[in-house]
Parts: C-alpha cells; structure tokens; sequence
C-alpha cells in the first residue's frame, strides 16, 4: 500500500493519520482531510494547510468540528467557504459568518 491508499482507507488509524496529516505531498494531506476516521485535532490542523485543496477536503468533511469550520469560515477560497456552510457542523452563525465574507455563496 502507498501513502494516499493508506491516507485513503477509512480503518487507517488516528494516529496515522495524525502523522500522515503532515506529509510534504498535498495528495496525502487531502486525503487525510477526508477520512472519516481522523482525529478531531487533524481536521484542525489541516484547516491551515497552504494547499486549498486540502483545507476544502477539511471543509467537506462531516466529522469536522464546528470550531475547525469556523476557521475556514473566512478562508480565501471560495470553494472553501462553499462547503464549510454546507457541513453538517456548520452553525448558523458560521453559515453566517461564511455569507458575510461572500455573499455569491447565497445562492
């Protein structure tokens, strides 16, 4: 198995996760971003990837938390935003928050 069909496998565990989550390839990352089995605290540190890619992968994720979202709330990527007010996390003030930052994304 490689990198990403670990990264991918969703019985890879937490902890590999957490250490896949820092790989230099950004293939490995996203998919790390989204696997169902992550740990809360990879999501999060993954919202700050530079690849947006990566954080949109964070921001599609059902398992992240709602204080991740709120991170990418503001991110400078629309499709980031797009699909943090779609997650099931999302509260209504981060929905809010992400129509604030772009208003196209209402519709």
């Amino acid at each position: 198995m490689n990198k990403i069909e670990i990264a991918q496998n969703p019985n890879t565990s937490p902890e590999t996760l957490k250490t896949l989550a820092t790989d230099k390839g950004s293939g490995v990352r996203y998919c790390v971003a989204e696997n169902p089995n992550t740990s809360p605290e990879t999501p999060q540190t993954l919202a700050t990837d530079k690849n947006y890619f990566v954080r949109w992968y964070v921001a599609r994720n059902p398992n992240t938390s709602s204080e991740t979202l709120q991170t990418l709330a503001t991110d400078k990527n629309s499709n980031v935003r797009w699909y943090v007010g779609r997650n099931p996390n999302a509260t209504e003030l981060i929905r809010r928050l992400v129509l604030m930052t772009d208003s196209k994304l209402a519709q």
